[in-house]
Formats: C-alpha cells, structure tokens, sequence
C-alpha cells in the first residue's frame, strides 16, 4: 500500500462488535493501530494513553481503531487488565485478528507469516503499524514501530494536525511543526497564486522557502 491508496476494507470482530472498516470509518478521521499480542508491557502503555487521549482525537474528528492478534474473549480479558493497572477505560474498538487475515490485508506481517498453531508477540513482530485514514477512506500516512520502541501519542496528534490543515490549505508543515506555528507555502504554489492567497505576504528564506503564519 502506498500513501493516497484507498484502505482496503473488512469485516472483523471487535470489542464494540462486528465492524464493517469502511462504514464504520467514513465520515471522519480515523486512527487505526496494531499490536502483536495481547498482555504485552509496551501495547499496554499505548492502548492506555491513547484512552486517555482519546478526546484530543475527537477534537480532530479523529476516531481511534486498534488491532491485535488474539481472540475477542483475549481482548476483554487484556481490557480488563488494562482497567485495573492503569484505570484506563477504553472505549474504542479492538478488532479481534487471530487469523492474521486483517494484518496480511495491511501488509502488517510478511506474506508467509504461518497463521497456525501457538504464536508469542515475537512471532508477530511486523504487527506494530499506525496507518491515518481519510474521510475519503484514503491512507494519508503510514508507520511502522519495532517491538521495543512505543509510539508517541503527541506525535500522532501532531501528525493528524498537520495532515488535516495541509489538506484544506496549500501549505506544508515545517520539522517539528506544532499547531499554530508557521507554515511553508507547498512548492506547487507560484508566487502569483500565493499573493491571493496570502495576501499579507511571507518571508522568503531562499529561493524556495515562503514562511507564512498558519492559516486559519
């Protein structure tokens, strides 16, 4: 999959019960996660924070997804646990993915990853992706963590917050861009188009740098 293809669609079991991927995703924002096991330390620490986050999201019309590969009554179990160590009470889906049907649709695992028998979370070390989804059901951001290394949240956010500005604005965000800084009008722009749209000007940093405030 690449970036601006649609995102393949599916029905899986959840913990909020069966989810059809594209209706359940249309219309908003989505946030869809993976992990490789159940009762593993670092996917707990995600799941937990990004519940506690959960509401940033939703500022952002952004609706949160995961996926791990065990089965629903697992799921609950782990939920449970998750309650009880870290007072987290999560309230988006976890899709149940025992068969790894999901992850090889995602290109989460190798193509001959054996889908038998017992597996442990090394197993499935590939299933730790973040992919952000589009209203339009568009992929619009990809990434892929190793086992050892949790995601960063405020990350996320950022990158949701920059993807969603850059799609209604001709702009691009600079590194370490957070929401309200400035912005670089994207390369595509001519001067001639940028003077209408950003009628205050901007500050050319070279020959290929216009800074301007973020729009609104």
């Amino acid at each position: 999959m690449r970036i601006n293809d649609e995102a393949p669609n599916f029905t899986a079991q959840s913990t909020a019960g069966d989810i059809n991927f594209h209706d359940w995703c249309k219309d908003s924002w989505t946030l869809f996660f993976s992990h490789p096991k159940d009762f593993t330390p670092v996917c707990a620490t995600e799941i937990s924070t990004l519940s506690a986050s959960e509401s940033e999201f939703t500022k952002r019309n952004c609706k949160l997804i995961g996926l791990s590969v065990d089965s629903l009554d697992s799921h609950f179990d782990w939920l449970n646990d998750m309650k009880q160590t870290y007072g987290a009470n999560i309230q988006f889906p976890i899709i149940a993915d025992e068969n790894l049907y999901v992850s090889k649709l995602y290109n989460m695992l190798p193509a001959d990853t054996v889908t038998e028998g017992q597996r442990s979370a090394a197993d499935n070390a590939t299933v730790r992706t973040v992919y952000i989804i589009s209203p339009d059901l568009k992929i619009k951001m990809m990434m892929a963590y190793p086992m050892t290394t949790g995601r960063d949240v405020e990350e996320l956010l950022r990158v949701v917050d920059s993807i969603q500005l850059t799609a209604g604005h001709k702009v691009a965000t600079p590194v370490n861009w957070r929401s309200g800084q400035d912005v670089i009008i994207a390369a595509s722009v001519s001067d001639d188009e940028a003077k209408k749209l950003f009628p205050e000007g901007w500050k050319s940093v070279n020959a290929y740098t216009r800074v301007v405030g973020q729009p609104k």
